[in-house]
Formats: structure tokens, sequence, C-alpha cells
């Protein structure tokens, strides 16, 4: 075996190797868009449906909105102020209480909490527990 033949041989092998790899990635770009494709079809079928739900509740939502009386309900009587706390402080826990709870919840009473520690104990704790 001469060196003409062993140049045609790998001339031969490599030719080939590249017609085979391009090949390859011929069929994988056609299998990703074939997939593209498909995904799209289920994505538009999905639009659709969601597009048929959202007409249907909307539907839904003028009739109900047609047929339904406006509901007036009185506003909740704030508590009284006790225990020294301002009508501030009150209305303020209230609108808390109702950004929490919805506008269902009522506050029936506010009480402070006895103090089961001496102030100075209170300040050193927060002072020696304060994060750096």
């Amino acid at each position: 075996m001469d060196l003409s033949e062993k140049l045609t041989i790998s001339l031969t092998v490599l030719i080939t190797g590249f017609v085979v790899v391009f090949a390859v990635l011929i069929l994988l770009i056609l299998l990703i868009m074939i997939y593209g494709a498909i995904v799209s079809k289920i994505q538009k079928s999905a639009d659709k449906k969601k597009a048929k739900k959202e007409a249907e509740l909307e539907a839904e939502k003028a009739a109900s909105a047609a047929s339904a009386q406006p509901i007036t309900t009185p506003p909740a009587a704030v508590p009284a102020a006790a225990d020294g706390m301002s009508d501030e402080v009150i209305a303020v826990i209230a609108a808390a209480v109702d950004a929490v709870y919805g506008k269902g919840a009522k506050v029936k009473s506010i009480k402070k909490v006895p103090q089961s520690r001496p102030v100075w104990s209170t300040a050193g704790i927060l002072d020696n527990t304060r994060p750096f």
C-alpha cells in the first residue's frame, strides 16, 4: 500500500464522516422544527380555551352585575379609646385588622398588655440583643 492509496482512503473516510455529521445535524434541526410546530399548536389551542373561558366569565360577571343589587353595610363602630390609647392608634389597629381579615372582621375591644418586666430591664434586654 503506497502513499496515494493511504491518502485516498483517509480522504474517503474524512468525507464520509463529514456527510454523516451534516446528515445528523440536518435531522436534528428538522426534529426541533417539528417539535416547535407541535408545541405552537398546543399553545394556540390552550390560548383559545383560555380566551373562551375568560369570555364566559365576562358574560357571567355582566349578567350578575346587571342582576345584583348594591349591598350597603353600615360602617363598623370603632371601639372607644381605652387605657389611654388615642383614637388614631385605634383607627390604625382597626385598619390593620380590616386589611388582614377582610370587611367582615370586627374589632370588639383593644387592651394594652400589662408589662411583666420593669422598664429598665426591658431597655437593657433591647440594648444587649440589638443586632450589629
